[in-house]
């Protein structure tokens, strides 16, 4: 089952995420520890890799907002603000929410995930 998202987990997000992201949602799905810079690649690398191959960024960094309103990079964006969420919890959210999310990100560019809902921003 092949939903046709690539995306990219931000370092702030756990590696069982880009797991489960690619295993169990049929995504194309990179964290920043499969970067040559790992958990050290700057925003701009990731944002500037998210425009070449038309990656979702999956970030908790709110910086990532910043610049994709003003400068429209990175190609779209998933904001995870849970605040501090275990990693099974998080896993559970995304497991509840993910056929929505999928659905979303293939008509809009920016999304927010809370712990209550998933929020379209437009």
């Amino acid at each position: 089952m092949s939903s046709g998202l690539r995306l990219l987990v931000d370092a702030q997000l756990p590696k069982r995420l880009a797991h489960w992201l690619t295993t169990e949602a049929g995504c194309d799905c990179l964290h920043t520890l499969d970067l040559p810079e790992a958990n050290y690649t700057p925003d701009g690398a990731i944002s500037n890799l998210s425009m070449q191959e038309q990656r979702v960024v999956i970030s908790k960094d709110a910086d990532f907002v910043n610049t994709f309103l003003l400068h429209g990079k990175p190609h779209k964006l998933l904001l995870v603000s849970t605040g501090n969420i275990t990693t099974n919890d998080l896993l559970a959210l995304f497991q509840q929410h993910w056929p929505a999310i999928a659905s979303a990100l293939h008509q809009y560019s920016y999304l927010e995930l809370t712990r209550l809902q998933l929020l379209i921003h437009q």
